[in-house]
């Protein structure tokens, strides 16, 4: 295994001829998975990883510099099949955005004021911005398994790092990108997600330069892989294994 596949904790799992590569979000790692990867195994190889930040990442390959352009990994597939479309026979977008900032005609769901004052949450009690953060993106309470999960996660990223990937994420800006992406996008998401609103599926769909569907679940919570398996894995499953109707 070579120094990247070993920085971020790569894992090709399964039997499959088709390759489904498996991508988390910020506070997460590839453990966020666990409910979907056993429908796969026996029909795909599967490709695991963890972005770098993540708490079982080593810190110490964490360049601040470098990943000031981490994007969240619904956009990361984005660029990477502008990059390389060959590679790609579709996208499957989870709680995507490509924005997270209002601005004149779109809206992403936060005022930059929203995000300073999270980034301050950040910088001023990591662990105290975790147990606040954890229930309300999850959607639930504390003692759910999914929040404890997410908090476990989330608390074991460094505070430095998190608050770096966090503020990279929520400025991010991708809406200019999506013309370029061609390959066939499956746009999934909660109908009630405190990071990405509804519309924002929508503003995907319009926006992007290939096909593309939306599927809205009845799932609440920005990680309902984790917190509602019984609604998403068999729509992940559906999305992944047929594609668009032509």
């Amino acid at each position: 295994m070579g120094v990247t596949e070993e920085a971020h904790n790569v894992k090709v799992l399964g039997s499959g001829e088709q390759v489904l590569v498996l991508a988390h979000g910020f506070g997460t790692d590839q453990s966020v998975w666990k409910h979907l990867l056993p429908h796969l195994l026996e029909d795909y190889r599967v490709v695991l990883f963890d972005t770098m930040g993540a708490g079982t990442t080593n810190p110490d390959y964490f360049d601040f510099e470098r990943y000031a352009t981490l994007e969240v990994s619904a956009m990361i597939g984005a660029i990477a099949s502008i990059s390389r479309p060959d590679l790609f026979t579709k996208l499957v977008m989870l709680s995507g955005s490509p924005r997270y900032l209002n601005d004149v005609d779109y809206y992403g769901g936060f005022e930059q004021e929203d995000l300073e004052q999270l980034f301050e949450a950040i910088r001023s009690n990591y662990k105290a911005w975790c147990s606040g953060f954890a229930p309300l993106a999850v959607g639930g309470d504390m003692d759910s398994v999914a929040v404890q999960e997410f908090s476990r996660t989330l608390f074991n990223m460094r505070p430095d790092i998190a608050l770096s990937v966090a503020q990279t994420i929520f400025q991010s800006d991708m809406r200019q990108i999506l013309g370029l992406v061609t390959v066939p996008c499956h746009i999934i998401q909660s109908m009630k997600d405190l990071a990405v609103p509804v519309v924002v599926s929508e503003y995907l769909h319009q926006n992007l330069g290939g096909e593309s569907i939306v599927e809205v679940m009845s799932s609440e919570g920005h990680l309902p892989q984790l917190s509602s398996p019984d609604i998403v894995i068999p729509v992940l499953l559906r999305h992944i294994r047929y594609d668009i109707a032509q």
